[in-house]
């Protein structure tokens, strides 16, 4: 099983620090199977429209998929291989059919990289897309769920779009952590509408393929169950350990790691040689006179192998300070971004 620590100091002022016990929390996401929505009660079936597919054929929306998540909240998804002509026809026919069913009252709430096309189609845009491959910040889970609970709040008839280019796993994020909150801050109308995002996710998305998207996922539902308090002292990194050398084919790896806080790169290390057989190599964040790596908030930890020109991902992993209960973060093989997969790691 290949592990990695991640070993903090926590800060309390500007006097001092101690060293805690504390340790990583895991929740379990409603869609998975149990989380915060499961004590409500789920008696009958989803309101007429729950789980309808307008998916367009292919000829007229080059695989665009149109779907009814809830009532009133819609997933348009693209797949990415589309060019920009059948792209840019695929959204006039998007904007025809919710035109002709919706009228001005719904809005596109774009989870992938801004698109003009887009903004000429539609006439209501909010860009709330992050980086493909990465979970999306903490903070933009929570706001994307307020802006959307604000905009359904507005008028009855409004229609909330999800609008996705490329990868499921950004919808199926967004309506996880919306199932969560609206379990919190919703009322009981709004059970079966959880039952039909559950079904959604289980019919069109499946697991979340990104581990560090599940676990933000779970991050999202203990803050709203005040299983998780955000905390705003930072943290000092000090090392990282990796249990299991990865391979590659001349056996073992020349490994390094860059650390991120949000989208700022704030430490790279060395390239450590580690040969094969190796069980384990432990990087030193810490240097004379300072005591560790001050983080907060949103971190990155990337892991690359070192070829003579270029690198190549070994692992990635996404965390957020809040969630640091101990002075040690675990994350098994699973819970790593690209090792989950098996590529270079020894068994």
């Amino acid at each position: 099983m290949v592990e990695m620590f991640v070993y903090f100091f926590k800060s309390y002022g500007l006097d001092g620090y101690m060293k805690l016990m504390l340790r990583s929390t895991s929740y379990t996401s409603g869609f998975a199977g149990g989380g915060a929505d499961d004590r409500d009660p789920l008696t009958s079936q989803p309101r007429a429209g729950g789980g309808r597919s307008c998916a367009a054929p292919e000829t007229n929306g080059g695989g665009m998929d149109l779907g009814y998540v809830t009532e009133r909240i819609i997933a348009m998804w693209f797949p990415a291989v589309m060019s920009r002509n059948q792209y840019r026809h695929a959204q006039r026919q998007a904007a025809i059919m919710l035109g002709n069913k919706h009228g001005d009252n719904y809005m596109v709430f774009n989870l992938s990289e801004p698109k003009r096309v887009l903004r000429n189609e539609h006439k209501h845009v909010k860009e709330v897309g992050w980086a493909i491959e990465l979970a999306p910040p903490l903070e933009r889970l929570c706001s994307v769920c307020k802006d959307i609970d604000s905009w359904l709040a507005g008028d009855q008839h409004r229609i909330a779009v999800l609008h996705v280019r490329g990868n499921k796993d950004k919808l199926g994020v967004i309506v996880a952590a919306y199932m969560h909150y609206s379990s919190i801050c919703g009322n009981a109308e709004q059970a079966l509408d959880r039952f039909s995002m559950r079904k959604f996710l289980d019919d069109n998305v499946g697991p979340l393929r990104l581990p560090s998207n599940k676990r933000y996922v779970d991050y999202f539902a203990g803050l709203l169950s005040h299983n998780i308090k955000i905390n705003a002292a930072p943290m000092y990194l000090t090392h990282v350990t990796v249990l299991g050398a990865p391979t590659f084919q001349n056996g073992g790896c020349r490994a390094f790691l860059k650390i991120y806080e949000g989208h700022t790169p704030v430490y790279t290390s060395g390239v450590y040689s580690v040969s094969d057989g190796i069980q384990q190599f432990t990087v030193n964040v810490t240097t004379e006179g300072r005591k560790g790596l001050p983080l907060r908030g949103d971190i990155l930890v990337k892991c690359y192998h070192r070829r003579e020109e270029s690198r190549e991902p070994i692992f990635a992993c996404q965390f957020h300070t809040c969630a640091v209960a101990d002075h040690t973060l675990s994350f098994t093989r699973q819970e790593l971004d690209i090792a989950c997969n098996g590529k270079f790691i020894s068994p």
